[in-house]
């Protein structure tokens, strides 16, 4: 997803395009990895002194809920990165180190029988290792 198409749909959904909420944005898609709410404040610090931890935290699973990022955990703490925007199915690979990912078309559901008395209505598959950058 591009920022323009990230800004369009927060405006289709009712939600203010704030000059905050587009740098947040454009760090994220800068990043191109999962980034932590730590990481997304200290770049707009400098800018926002006054900036909380909690008023980031509310802006990112905002755009989660509106599809605009993606979010996992790593190390115990939430990170997110902007959305693929791929009109297929995917997983990542996600390097615990330095958080970059890579996209795997393959899914393993394909070969997972269905379970008696359980209807499955999703699923989330990453792959955890380390890139060739940080080895």
């Amino acid at each position: 997803m591009n920022i323009g198409e990230a800004l369009h749909l927060l405006k289709e959904k009712g939600y203010k395009t704030t000059h905050k909420r587009e740098e947040i944005l454009q760090f994220l898609k800068q990043q191109n990895k999962y980034t932590s709410v730590r990481e997304v404040i200290d770049h707009l610090k400098k800018d926002y002194p006054g900036l909380s931890y909690e008023t980031i935290y509310r802006n990112l699973a905002l755009f989660t809920e509106l599809g605009i990022l993606e979010e996992t955990e790593l190390d115990g703490e939430k990170r997110f990165q902007l959305s693929c925007g791929a009109d297929h199915h995917h997983h990542h690979l996600i390097c615990l180190e330095c958080g970059k990912t890579q996209t795997i078309e393959d899914c393993p559901m394909i070969v997972m029988p269905e379970v008696d008395g359980f209807n499955i209505t999703g699923h989330k598959f990453e792959i955890y290792g380390v890139c060739d950058a940080c080895r």
